[in-house]
């Protein structure tokens, strides 16, 4: 049970720490700046990529064996790589505003228009819906032979393609291809990115050079930690001395540990994120107390 526990517990905290910045990004006047929009669909992701794999390995827990149906598995394997996607664009999109504040911060709010946002953030949810598809409808399309027994936390392309009765080299190709592109694509765009944030940083003062990197520090570390995770997942899954025990475990911890570090590292590094979450929680306490107050004096 001590796992059963860890894992709601974390879930609980990733839906709240996650639903807090979604509702603060919104309410919040001073927070609409275009990094605060991606902040929020970044939390969004966070939220719904939890819930595509957590609640179902939550209910694995509470039974002996935890069954999905086969159309259920195609829509978790689908949702799933589409909300991976999806953060790592959003990523990029974030990146793209840093070097624009860095690099041009004269003409920032002339490029970074409220229609340069939604086309941005339109082209990130409309390649991750349709980038994912091939790989989705290969695999749906494919024979498979008892038992169906997925030696995974969840419903994942890998181990999905484990159950195909037929030759799958065709599938790992493709496969490979799709997980490199949608890697490569946001890794290369945000390393460009913060090259040219570096050389930028290189020709400025000691005062501005520290301010250009606490406005970079928390994306970089969401960066890192969400790259090298993923990378770590991938090569897990293809080296054979790794146990199925010990992919599981990466690939949880994966699916875990960057959407709950997200709203944590974001506020730790943003004071305007804490005074913000700071105003609306002694507001809900203020709303609180005066709720109480006006039951007590009606009764």
């Amino acid at each position: 049970m001590i796992p059963f526990v860890i894992l709601l517990l974390g879930y609980i905290i990733i839906l709240g720490g996650n639903s807090m910045i979604i509702f603060v990004t919104l309410t919040d006047p001073k927070l609409k700046s275009p990094m605060y929009f991606f902040l929020c669909h970044l939390s969004f992701v966070d939220m719904v990529y939890t819930t595509t794999t957590i609640p179902k390995m939550l209910a694995g827990f509470l039974s002996d064996v935890s069954v999905i149906s086969v159309p259920g598995c195609f829509l978790q394997l689908f949702c799933f790589h589409q909300q991976t996607i999806t953060g790592h664009l959003i990523l990029t999109a974030m990146a793209y505003d840093r070097y624009v504040a860095i690099c041009h911060p004269l003409h920032y709010t002339s490029i970074m228009t409220r229609s340069v946002q939604l086309h941005l953030i339109a082209g990130v949810w409309g390649f991750s819906t349709i980038w994912p598809l091939p790989s989705t409808i290969i695999a749906i399309l494919r024979p498979y032979c008892g038992p169906n027994v997925v030696k995974h936390g969840w419903c994942d392309m890998h181990s999905v393609r484990r159950l195909v009765c037929a030759d799958i080299s065709v599938d790992n190709i493709a496969a490979l291809f799709f997980a490199t592109v949608s890697l490569l694509i946001p890794g290369l765009l945000i390393l460009t990115s913060y090259v040219l944030i570096g050389i930028s940083i290189l020709r400025m003062g000691a005062g501005q050079r520290l301010k250009a990197f606490r406005t970079c520090a928390a994306h970089l570390t969401v960066v890192s930690i969400s790259f090298t995770s993923v990378c770590f997942v991938n090569i897990s899954q293809r080296v054979e001395n790794f146990s199925t025990e010990v992919r599981i475990i990466v690939a949880v911890l994966y699916a875990a540990l960057t959407p709950f570090l997200n709203p944590v590292i974001y506020s730790l590094r943003n004071k305007e994120l804490q005074e913000s979450i700071r105003r609306t929680l002694v507001g809900f306490r203020s709303a609180t107390v005066s709720a109480t107050k006006n039951v007590s004096t009606v009764s």
